[in-house]
């Protein structure tokens, strides 16, 4: 691989001939969407023609709203390889969202897929010169005064701005993040030394591409080697993922926790919980149970994953020890958008329970103001891949970044002896206890989730005390029958034996006063971690849906 990129152009010109005649992107089940890297090029240089000629001009902004499919990353390149700037957007936001980010950056084209078409405010498409439908590249709708075929492209240089990525992770605090050029080609070099990938590999893409993680790490990195990406036509769910499996044997794939924490609690779990001869083997042959499970878990993917990169939160820790003991070559990262978004890193068979590795390369990690007594201080990056700052908001970029090119992450971990980073929890969600303690809600949860029968949890802080909310399986709760007695009775018994067990395994400071059941699943960002604020002590949820309003960096997107 060539490992000097400067610019996307670079990549973009680079992979489409040096792997010319090699697959780049195909959809499961839909031969006709799919490319080799040299169709991809052709067809990339024609839609950028056809945004000069709606007089799209180089540092113009270029949306993308749709699901994802190879002609999202056509959308992208047509865009940034030729000097314009791309603007991503996340297929669940609400019309508020879209107008205000459509607004906020200044708009002057749009890719949309036709299912999400009708989400578009009516009076924002009279402002757009020319909207594309990422089905088929066909014009939905386009300006007549508009098409003056006077639009230009130019070269981008490595600090030209090649995206804004709007954020609003689970502190709400929308901000449009500035990355260039060179903030994604560090990025790619960064993935090359976490993994080494090469043009056989063969990624399935199940994240959405609007997010950082995915973009940088499952399609510029997989497009800058040479590999086939995937795509779903459909949502990942097990009845659509588990023939794609079957089918690709995918070599390369990026989650979030919760994917390989439901396979583990709903169906490893169960079976050998199930089972007299495993719970035995269990016992007296723990190795070989491990082996066993982990052989069938390679076989669940189809039996070629040399990488499976986990991010966008904490694996919960009794999950990770089981990957570990079963083989299973899961790899932890974190991250965040502001650092495009690699700032740690630790590969199959390298990681450390609880820990997310080492700093990336060519990112530089310190402390600030630790904690003597406990070794906690907040990370703090800088290198390459860190953001230009927040667009039009000089005042939260002063409020994160320094005059040296330091980016105050909110994020506050410790670091042992080989340079390991464990994330403890973020500076805005910490409870401060009774005496001063700093309590982490986040290690709480961890021990509520892994009891029988819990999807989720949530601990806030109410009237000064710890309260738990929490989300159980669909099958544990009949709502239909919530107003009669044997409902309630069950209820309350399920929530006393969450009270006890929590309290029975958390230290004095960390024990909850009460357990409130939620019927909703939480609300939850792009990389599925709830949104903390909606559910902050006098805030309402319904509410707070797709609503922004807090100045602190976006949360960590690949931790």
């Amino acid at each position: 691989m060539k490992h000097d990129f400067q610019s996307l152009a670079e990549v973009f010109l680079y992979s489409t001939s040096k792997y010319a005649k090699r697959p780049a992107f195909g959809v499961v089940g839909d031969k006709q969407a799919s490319y080799h890297y040299a169709d991809f090029k052709d067809c990339c240089r024609r839609i950028s023609r056809l945004l000069s000629n709606f007089g799209i001009n180089p540092n113009d902004k270029v949306a993308i709203f749709s699901q994802n499919m190879p002609n999202w990353a056509v959308a992208f390149f047509s865009i940034t390889a030729f000097g314009r700037i791309a603007v991503p957007m996340l297929t669940e936001l609400s019309e508020n969202e879209i107008r205000n980010i459509l607004t906020h950056s200044g708009t002057k084209a749009l890719f949309v897929s036709r299912k999400l078409f009708p989400k578009i405010p009516a009076d924002l498409l009279e402002n757009l010169h020319v909207v594309i439908a990422t089905d088929d590249l066909s014009i939905l709708k386009a300006e007549d005064d508009a098409y003056t075929c006077d639009g230009r492209i130019k070269t981008p240089l490595p600090d030209d701005l090649a995206c804004l990525i709007y954020t609003s992770g689970t502190t709400g605090a929308a901000k449009g993040v500035m990355l260039t050029h060179r903030n994604f080609c560090a990025n790619i070099l960064a993935s090359w030394k976490a993994q080494t990938v090469y043009r056989h590999d063969v990624f399935l893409s199940i994240l959405p591409l609007a997010h950082t993680y995915e973009m940088s790490v499952g399609m510029l990195y997989a497009f800058s080697v040479g590999a086939m990406t995937w795509y779903l036509n459909k949502a990942p769910t097990p009845t659509v993922l588990l023939p794609a499996f079957k089918k690709l044997r995918p070599t390369v794939m990026l989650s979030v926790p919760l994917v390989i924490e439901k396979i583990y609690r709903s169906s490893i779990v169960p079976t050998i919980e199930k089972s007299r001869f495993l719970r035995g083997m269990k016992k007296s042959f723990p190795s070989f149970l491990y082996w066993l499970v982990g052989m069938k878990l390679m076989g669940t993917f189809g039996g070629r994953i040399k990488f499976f990169g986990i991010g966008g939160a904490k694996l919960d820790e009794e999950v990770e020890r089981f990957l570990a003991k079963a083989g299973f070559p899961y790899a932890i990262g974190y991250g965040m958008t502001e650092v495009a978004p690699l700032i740690c890193n630790a590969s199959p068979f390298k990681t450390h329970i609880g820990t997310t590795g080492i700093h990336a390369h060519g990112v530089q990690i310190r402390l600030d103001n630790v904690n003597p007594a406990t070794g906690e201080g907040e990370i703090v990056v800088k290198g390459d891949a860190v953001m230009m700052g927040y667009y039009k908001d000089y005042k939260r970029t002063r409020q994160v970044l320094s005059d040296d090119g330091w980016f105050h992450t909110g994020d506050l971990a410790t670091v042992d002896k080989k340079g390991r980073y464990s994330i403890k929890g973020r500076l805005g969600s910490v409870i401060i206890g009774p005496s001063g303690e700093n309590i982490y809600p986040e290690e709480i949860e961890s021990v509520i989730n892994n009891i029988g029968g819990v999807n989720e949890s949530l601990v806030v802080e109410k009237n000064g005390h710890l309260v738990a909310l929490v989300h159980f399986d669909d099958n544990v709760l009949d709502w239909d029958y919530e107003s009669e007695d044997k409902f309630l009775e069950d209820l309350e018994k399920r929530k006393q034996e969450i009270l006890d067990f929590v309290n029975t395994h958390v230290n004095r400071n960390s024990r909850i006063k009460e357990v409130q059941v939620e019927k909703q699943p939480f609300v939850k960002t792009a990389t599925m971690k709830i949104r903390r604020f909606l559910y902050r002590e006098g805030a309402s949820p319904e509410e707070g849906k797709g609503t922004a309003d807090e100045s602190k960096p976006s949360d960590s997107d690949a931790k």
